[in-house]
């Protein structure tokens, strides 16, 4: 029988903590996987051997800075994400799992894709406002210079007639991307996250469960909430590699019709092959290596915590 469960809240120290140190983890294996490309190029791209000792020191480097600067730009990243969650989940409505026994057999899609697109529309904000204000001098310093600009272009090209922005021209355009970057971005930022939450959630329940599901090991703790203790690894891989090979075959449908368009229908096949085909190997990989350093972490740094409803 399936038990649907809500996720009301997540604790926040725990999630923070694992969420950072996975990406700490995975990044050190970016920086490695680099180091390496590095030396491969130095040592058989003609030329590039030049460069081998700055090629090194750079590659070493990055094993320190790489994981650092993921640890602590997900640090904040999965705080205030999870901070959100736990304020919009009593608002909107958390996320809802079709439990049988310890398998997600389904995903509910509207509670899904509508806090997830929430959450993502208000870093669209967010990310807006920073460009904004980011713009926002260079813009001024723009409108203010431009009549000088124009003045002198105006001299050199008087007999074309030429048509010279003017600084409120400027002006205006700026305050037309900043709207766009403030109220735009997080539109799209929501109509985006949700169609494509929802379609995952879709392809999951679909599509996915037949092949395999996604396991759940919890350990009770007190009332509602729920240590997340162990991900099997290989379920939950096979899963999610086929909710985004469906993505990947999507979108090698769409460089199919455009390159048969074009008359190269055998690119357009390559295309739809490799997509859905890389989409799989890649998701697979990644989730892979990401529930096998959950279940090392979470006995030494503390599982995530769930209040299940």
């Amino acid at each position: 029988m399936v038990d649907v469960k809500e996720i009301r809240s997540v604790k926040l120290a725990p999630f923070t903590l694992m969420s950072s140190s996975i990406h700490a983890i995975l990044a050190f294996i970016a920086a490695i996987i680099t180091l390496i490309a590095f030396g491969i190029m130095a040592a058989f791209v003609p030329g590039a051997s030049v460069f081998g000792s700055v090629i090194t020191a750079i590659g070493a480097v990055s094993l320190i800075i790489y994981p650092i600067a993921a640890f602590f730009i997900y640090l904040a990243i999965s705080f205030f994400s999870i901070l959100l969650y736990n304020g919009l989940a009593p608002r909107l409505g958390g996320i809802k799992l079709g439990l049988e026994g310890n398998e997600v057999t389904n995903i509910p899609v509207v509670s899904f894709a509508l806090i997830l697109a929430v959450i993502e529309a208000i870093w669209a904000f967010i990310i807006g406002l920073f460009l904004a204000a980011t713009l926002a001098p260079i813009i001024t310093a723009l409108s203010s210079s431009i009549p000088v600009i124009s003045q002198a272009i105006a001299n050199a090209t008087a007999a074309t007639n030429a048509t010279i922005p003017t600084g409120q021209a400027v002006a205006g355009a700026g305050v037309f991307l900043a709207i766009i970057m403030i109220i735009g971005l997080p539109i799209m930022a929501f109509i985006v996250g949700f169609i494509s939450n929802a379609l995952a959630a879709i392809f999951y329940n679909y599509i996915a469960t037949r092949v395999s599901k996604i396991e759940l090991n919890f350990d009770a703790v007190t009332g509602p909430w729920k240590n997340l203790t162990y991900i099997p690894v290989v379920p939950a891989a096979i899963s999610v590699s086929v909710v985004f090979a469906i993505f990947g075959f999507l979108r090698g449908l769409g460089d199919l019709a455009s390159l048969s368009a074009n008359g190269n229908v055998s690119g357009g096949i390559g295309s739809l092959i490799v997509s859905t085909v890389g989409y799989f190997i890649a998701y697979f990989i990644i989730t892979a290596l990401i529930t096998v350093f959950y279940n090392i972490l979470a006995p030494r740094i503390g599982a995530v915590k769930l209040e299940l409803e």
